[in-house]
């Protein structure tokens, strides 16, 4: 089975992070279990993080709050911004083709 998000060999860049024995293991037997690879879990979850799946948002807010890794003020700002630039894409019917071509007149401005 192809995994459609793995990147072709010349792009390919390794993240690597180091966990216990015991979490690698029940990793391994969730993903298993779920029918994925380890590589194609983790792929998901970075495409979620970076496409600001609110889902994610949310359980990453949940875990900065549960493992005290950010202050309230920080951890409020950052959850208003995403709000609103949801709210801005709503707004303004923003898809991810406009908005990219959007990036592409601001770059082609400044090369005038």
């Amino acid at each position: 089975m192809k995994d459609e998000l793995a990147p072709p060999p010349q792009d390919r860049k390794k993240i690597m992070f180091y966990d216990t024995s015991d979490r690698q293991t029940r990793l391994r037997i969730r993903c298993k279990y779920d029918g994925i690879s380890q590589s194609q879990f983790f792929r998901f979850m970075v495409t979620g993080y970076l496409e600001n799946d609110l889902k994610i948002v949310e359980y990453l807010d949940f875990c900065k709050e549960k493992y005290k890794t950010q202050g309230l003020q920080k951890r409020k700002r950052i959850v208003n911004t995403h709000t609103k630039t949801r709210e801005n894409k709503v707004k303004f019917s923003l898809g991810e083709d406009e908005i990219e071509s959007i990036f592409d007149i601001i770059e082609l401005d400044g090369e005038i």
